[in-house]
């Protein structure tokens, strides 16, 4: 489930509150759980993203090291 999803959820959720066909306590026992899937899918895209950085910053530190073969400091 992705986020448009999850937003298109919590505001039928809101809707079905206010007209009356959901009881606030169903819902807020649902949003809880939404809220949950929520910090979930953040914290995947958090270690996606530190994945990623540390990736980077590796291949530019082997990259750095070949230079500094290639071509001694001072030289």
């Amino acid at each position: 489930m992705e986020l448009a999803g999850i937003k298109r959820q919590l505001q039928d959720l809101a809707d079905s509150v206010l007209d009356g066909s959901v009881e606030r306590a169903d819902a807020s026992v649902v949003s809880q759980i939404l809220n949950v899937l929520l910090r979930a899918i953040s914290t995947e895209l958090q270690v996606k993203e530190q994945l990623e950085l540390q990736q980077r910053l590796e291949q530019m530190e082997a990259e750095l090291a070949e230079r500094k073969e290639r071509r001694p400091y001072g030289a």
